[in-house]
């Protein structure tokens, strides 16, 4: 968001859910149209907000 210039606030105004950008800022996880949602409205590929972590790198 901070490389698009855009805030929160920006964001809920275009619709998206401030219960999802707060459940998303907390590390739940979220769907494949929340993805497809913030890509739509950030104008950005997925790899540009989301990061695998691999949470067990020992195995």
């Amino acid at each position: 968001m901070s490389e698009k210039n855009i805030t929160s606030y920006a964001l809920f105004k275009k619709g998206f859910s401030k219960a999802t950008y707060y459940s998303i800022k907390k590390g739940n996880s979220i769907s494949t149209n929340t993805v497809n949602q913030l890509c739509r409205l950030l104008n950005c590929s997925v790899s540009d907000i989301i990061e695998y972590i691999d949470d067990n790198p020992n195995s």
